[in-house]
């Protein structure tokens, strides 16, 4: 069965199209580009919602985009079990509409980071992590001014011990700091939600996926689905 993908365009999305090359590319079947307004999904394996500035980050990054109609569509199709994957804009959406714990808040420097950064794997028995090993250290790019993932100490304590933290930021060669970049708490770059099913993560895989680039260690994000679902 050929696998079946969606990205939402937002006005003020800026990574649609790069999540879409990617997954054509691994795919070999060109994702449907689904607008903000529309009430109904097209049949999807994976649902995307990409990095960007959706409605231009007015009121706060995500916020308004999480009480669009296709973000209603988008819960009804979680419910019913479709994978969904959040990226920057798309994880601050979905801890906004309540998909995911936490929320994102603005950067502990104040400014915005586009800069590669380093991340810990881990969990590698996710749907959208079994392309690596767990512990693995991989560089992925992240590009944001409100990214630090922030949620109180009963929150944290329950999605550490529940296994929800997939992705988190570390130190890695040629990367300066301790590894994070923004203030986020106990380093949290990325999270899965209880059903395994819905994944938020700040840094970009799909700025990542292609050598030419400077990188593949985002590929595997899609691979890894992909194989999954298919």
């Amino acid at each position: 069965m050929a696998f079946k993908s969606a990205v939402i365009v937002f006005p003020g999305s800026n990574c649609d199209r790069d999540v879409a090359v990617t997954l054509e590319e691994i795919t070999g079947r060109k994702p449907v580009m689904v607008w903000h307004r529309e009430t109904e999904f097209p049949s999807a394996d994976l649902i995307v919602l990409p990095g960007g500035f959706s409605y231009g980050d007015y009121l706060r990054s995500g916020a308004m985009a999480a009480h669009s109609p296709i973000v209603r569509a988008v819960k009804e199709q979680a419910e019913r079990g479709v994978a969904v994957l959040g990226i920057c804009n798309g994880f601050q959406i979905l801890t906004e509409a309540k998909l995911l714990p936490g929320a994102l808040m603005r950067n502990t420097s104040l400014h915005y980071i586009c800069r590669d950064v380093g991340l810990k794997v881990e969990r590698a028995d996710t749907l959208f992590t079994k392309g690596y090993a767990q512990g693995d250290q991989v560089v992925m790019p992240i590009a944001h001014k409100d990214g630090s993932y922030y949620a109180d100490e009963e929150t944290l304590d329950r999605i550490e011990g529940e296994g929800q933290v997939v992705f988190r930021y570390c130190g890695g060669a040629g990367l300066g700091d301790n590894g994070n970049p923004n203030g986020s708490r106990r380093g949290i770059a990325g999270v899965i939600s209880k059903s395994g099913r819905i994944l938020g993560l700040m840094p970009h895989p799909e700025r990542a996926a292609d050598a030419a680039l400077g990188g593949i260690d985002g590929r595997l994000v899609f691979e890894s689905i992909t194989r999954e679902l298919q």
